[in-house]
C-alpha cells in the first residue's frame, strides 16, 4: 500500500538560484520518503558547472499544474502508480502530447514493476528511462540525472539552432531591403541577439576609416542596450572605448568576463568593431556565431558604406554644378539645393516610388545644365532679350537634355527628362516641344512648379523676394495654365513645409 502524506510540494523548492543558472528537475511520487532520498542523494550537487533545483509533486495532477507554469524542466523522475495504477503513463503522454514538450527528459520509476510491464511502457510511451526504485541507488540515480541533463543540453542546442536558422532566413529579407546604413546596422544587432537568444546589456558596432591622406575616421553605426543614444558615441564609458581602441589598435578579438570584442578588417583602410557585454554565464552567447555573424556584417556595412559615400559624393558633385550654372547668371545662393529637396518633397506627397523620390532629388539640380552653352551676354544681359536672343536662351533646355542623355545611368536620364522639359506648360505654350497636360514628364511638371516657386520668393537682380501671400496668388492664377492643377494643389497643401526649407537653405 502506498504510505500518503500532506507533504506541501510547492514550500521545497532547493536555496534560490536564477533559472538561467539552475537545472530544474521535477520529482513526481506520493511516496514523500522518494523525495526525501532524492534531495538527499543530489544535495549540492552540480552539473556541467550548474547547481540542480528539485521541485516536488505529489500527484500527476500537481505535476501538471508546475510543467504548466513558467519553470523550465530539464528532466522529470516520475512515479507510475499515484492517484490511479497509470496516472504516470498518463502524466507522460500529458506531457509529450497536449504540452507539447518534447525537450524534458523523463524517467518512470516504479515499485510495482506488474502494472506497467517494461516492454510494454517503453514502446507506447515517448520516456527516456525506465526504472525499479530498488534499482536507483544514491549512485545511479546522480548517473542517471547527468545523463539527461546531457540530453536535454544537446536537445535544446539542437533547437535553438533550428530556431535561429528560422529567424534567421525570415529577417534577413527584411533587413536587407533597408536602405538606410544606420537601421541596417541597428536592426542587424537586434538580430544577432534574437539569434543567440540572449539579452544584451550593450551591444555597440563602430567603423574607422583612413583615406588616402591618411586621416582616420570614425563612425558609430549602431548600438544597442545602455549605448542606444543619439551621441555618436562620445558618451561611451571611458573602459568601453579603451576596449574598443585596444582592438582597432592590435586588431585581435577578445572574449572573457562576459565582454566580447570583435575586429574585422574590411579592407587595408577600413575595420570594424563589434562590442557585446553579456551574461557571462549564459549559454545562449556562442562567440563563434557573433564573430561569423559579425564578420559577415561587416562586409555588407563596408559595401553599403561604400555605397552611400559614391552616393553622397554623387549628391554633392550635382550641386556643384548647379551652382556653378547658376553663379554663371549671376545668381548666387542656395537654389539648386532648395529645389533638389522641394522635389523630394512633392514627389513623396504625391506617394511615387522611393526609387522616383531619391532619383529626382539627385537629378534636379542638373535642370539648368544646358546654360553652360549660353553666351554669357544673354545670361547677363540686364534688359529684355530680342527675339533671335530668346531662341538661343530657349535652347538651353534642348543642349541640356541632350547633354545628359548620352548616359544610360537612371539619374542621368532622369536629369535630361528634367533639362529638357522643366519649361512646358500645362497648357502646351511652353518650350522647346510644346507638350501638354500629361504628355509632359510627371518629373518635368514637378521642376517646373518648384523651380518658379523657389525663385518667386527669392532675391534677384531683377526683382525682389515676393512675400508668401503673393506667391500663392500667383501659382493659383497659373493653375491649369503653367502648372498641372494637382500639383499646385499638392503644394499648396504643404505651403509652410515647402517655406520651412526655404528658411533652412537661405541664399547667401
Amino acid at each position: 500500500m502506498k504510505f500518503k502524506t500532506n507533504f506541501n510540494t510547492k514550500q521545497m523548492p532547493e536555496a534560490t538560484a536564477s533559472r538561467e543558472q539552475t537545472w530544474h528537475i521535477l520529482i513526481v511520487d506520493d511516496e514523500i520518503a522518494i523525495h526525501q532520498i532524492s534531495r538527499l542523494v543530489l544535495a549540492r550537487k552540480q552539473v556541467l558547472g550548474r547547481p540542480l533545483q528539485l521541485h516536488s509533486a505529489m500527484s500527476a495532477a500537481e505535476a501538471r499544474e508546475l510543467l504548466g507554469g513558467d519553470t523550465e524542466f530539464a528532466m522529470a523522475f516520475i512515479d507510475v502508480v499515484m492517484e490511479q495504477d497509470d496516472a504516470g503513463l498518463t502524466l507522460v503522454d500529458w506531457i509529450r502530447n497536449e504540452l507539447k514538450n518534447s525537450t524534458i527528459r523523463l524517467i518512470l520509476r516504479t515499485g510495482q514493476a506488474g502494472l506497467a510491464p517494461e516492454d510494454q511502457v517503453i514502446t507506447r510511451y515517448d520516456i527516456n528511462d525506465y526504472k525499479t526504485k530498488t534499482e536507483l541507488t544514491a549512485q545511479k540515480l546522480v548517473t542517471a540525472v547527468y545523463t539527461a541533463i546531457r540530453g536535454y543540453r544537446d536537445i535544446v542546442t539542437i533547437q535553438r539552432s533550428l530556431e535561429a536558422f528560422r529567424r534567421l532566413i525570415e529577417c534577413s529579407t527584411d533587413i536587407l531591403k533597408i536602405r538606410d546604413l544606420s537601421k541596417f546596422a541597428s536592426a542587424a544587432l537586434a538580430n544577432l541577439l534574437s539569434l543567440m537568444d540572449m539579452d544584451s546589456s550593450a551591444l555597440y558596432i563602430v567603423r574607422r576609416e583612413k583615406n588616402f591622406y591618411q586621416e582616420e575616421q570614425e563612425v558609430a553605426l549602431a548600438s544597442c542596450g545602455r549605448f542606444d543614444t543619439d551621441s555618436n558615441g562620445a558618451d561611451l564609458p571611458q573602459t568601453v572605448r579603451n576596449r574598443i581602441d585596444n582592438a582597432f589598435r592590435n586588431g585581435k578579438s577578445s572574449n572573457e568576463n562576459g565582454i566580447f570584442v570583435g575586429v574585422f578588417a574590411t579592407s587595408q583602410d577600413t575595420s570594424s568593431v563589434l562590442y557585446i557585454e553579456y551574461n557571462e554565464h549564459s549559454e545562449g552567447f556562442n562567440s563563434s556565431l557573433a564573430e561569423l555573424f559579425a564578420n559577415n556584417l561587416a562586409l555588407v556595412l563596408e559595401s553599403l558604406v561604400t555605397h552611400a559615400q559614391q552616393e553622397q559624393t554623387q549628391h554633392e558633385l550635382m550641386y556643384i554644378v548647379g551652382d556653378a550654372i547658376e553663379a554663371r547668371s549671376k545668381e548666387t545662393g542656395s537654389h539648386v539645393k532648395r529645389v533638389s529637396l522641394l522635389c523630394e518633397l512633392i514627389a513623396e506627397k504625391l506617394g511615387l516610388p522611393p526609387s522616383f523620390v531619391h532619383a529626382i532629388k539627385i537629378a534636379a539640380p542638373l535642370h539648368d545644365i544646358g546654360k553652360v552653352t549660353t553666351p554669357e551676354a544673354i545670361l547677363h544681359k540686364p534688359g529684355p532679350l530680342d527675339p533671335e536672343e530668346w531662341a538661343i536662351m530657349q535652347s538651353h533646355a534642348t543642349v541640356g537634355g541632350s547633354l545628359l542623355s548620352r548616359s544610360s545611368l537612371p539619374i542621368a536620364r532622369m536629369g535630361a527628362t528634367l533639362a529638357r522639359y522643366h519649361h512646358e506648360c500645362w497648357d502646351g505654350s511652353g518650350y522647346p516641344e510644346g507638350l501638354k497636360g500629361k504628355d509632359i514628364p510627371m518629373e518635368a511638371r514637378i521642376m517646373a512648379l518648384v523651380d518658379v516657386f523657389d525663385a518667386l520668393g527669392s532675391k534677384r537682380s531683377y526683382k525682389t523676394p515676393w512675400p508668401a501671400a503673393k506667391i500663392r496668388a500667383y501659382l493659383l492664377e497659373q493653375s491649369g495654365k503653367k502648372f498641372d492643377p494637382s500639383l499646385v494643389q499638392v503644394l499648396l497643401d504643404n505651403f509652410d513645409l515647402c517655406q520651412e526649407v526655404r528658411r533652412r537653405y537661405p541664399d547667401y
